[in-house]
């Protein structure tokens, strides 16, 4: 499906999405619990919880991916809450796995026609056996009835220190685990239509991000949202990222801005995916809701 630019441009700008597409996004909302745990002491307030629906209605996403989600039951609040703030998402997936804190979950207004949790996957660091810690939702999406992709959604080991291992050897075990599920899949399928995302705690430029980013003919491609301010000057020089305001998470002690939430796509997917409507929108007070934003990916279910 083609767009006129002066059509694009106007649909685009006013937040809608365009026919025959699908948006998808992902937000670390940040300890959205709703009673205590024996490692985190502060429910979501009323604030917060009314910051991160505001970001949602504005991101006007088809399926969500969120992190650091409490208990079913705080998901099943947030998703009554968004329904109640006209963005209804029927269809829901929820993982436990060895934290019992928080949680991977996914909305979507779209049928999940099959899932594959991953809540147990272990791998051996140092002579020891550990388990990946939140684990990895896996379901299939049917956006049409020509058209289903398989999202993966993560969240890797955080950069807090444990006495069990080092953080980052840790991470980049997990991102191990992950890019084995990514392998697997797109060889059984290569031309499977795959999104990998969620809060993989590191940068580019690090060992977690180049293994789960992979190489090759299963390398994924970084959709790399970013604000919509104006900028279009390219990097410097052309092998560097573009000078736009990409960062989506603030760690508040050391006054820190970086990139640590991605939407990756696979080979067949990227000839579906819609750069000119992915992107980080820029909200009033969004710290309120959490310490990360939401960025968000738009697909065509034809090819572009």
């Amino acid at each position: 499906m083609s767009f006129r630019p002066a059509l694009l441009a106007l649909l685009l700008a006013a937040g809608n999405a365009l026919p025959g597409t699908f948006r998808v996004a992902t937000y670390n909302v940040e300890n959205y619990l709703d009673q205590p745990t024996d490692t985190r002491s502060r429910v979501k307030s009323v604030e917060a919880k009314a910051e991160i629906r505001e970001s949602i209605r504005i991101l006007n996403p088809d399926i969500l991916a969120l992190e650091e989600m409490g208990t079913t039951n705080a998901l099943l609040e947030m998703r009554a809450s968004l329904k109640a703030n006209v963005q209804d998402f029927p269809y829901w997936e929820h993982i436990e796995s060895y934290d019992t804190s928080i949680h991977v979950a996914v909305l979507s207004k779209f049928p999940i026609v099959a899932r594959r949790p991953h809540t147990n996957d272990l791998f051996l660091l140092d002579g020891k056996r550990f388990q990946v810690k939140r684990g990895f939702v896996e379901v299939d999406i049917q956006v049409a009835t020509n058209f289903n992709f398989t999202l993966l959604a993560a969240h890797l080991k955080s950069h807090l220190t444990t006495p069990e291992a080092d953080e980052a050897e840790e991470r980049l075990s997990e991102a191990k685990v992950l890019r084995g599920l990514i392998d697997a899949r797109l060889t059984r399928n290569p031309a499977a239509n795959l999104i990998v995302l969620g809060d993989f705690n590191d940068t580019k430029d690090s060992d977690t991000m180049k293994m789960v980013i992979g190489r090759g003919k299963f390398k994924l491609t970084d959709t790399r949202p970013a604000e919509r301010n104006g900028d279009t000057a390219p990097g410097e020089p052309p092998y560097f990222e573009p000078r736009d305001v990409s960062w989506t998470y603030f760690y508040g002690k050391t006054d820190t801005y970086s990139r640590i939430d991605y939407i990756l796509v696979s080979p067949a997917l990227k000839l579906h995916w819609l750069a000119a409507d992915t992107y980080i929108p820029a909200i009033p007070n969004w710290g309120i809701g959490s310490d990360h934003r939401p960025i968000v990916a738009s697909f065509t279910t034809d090819m572009k």
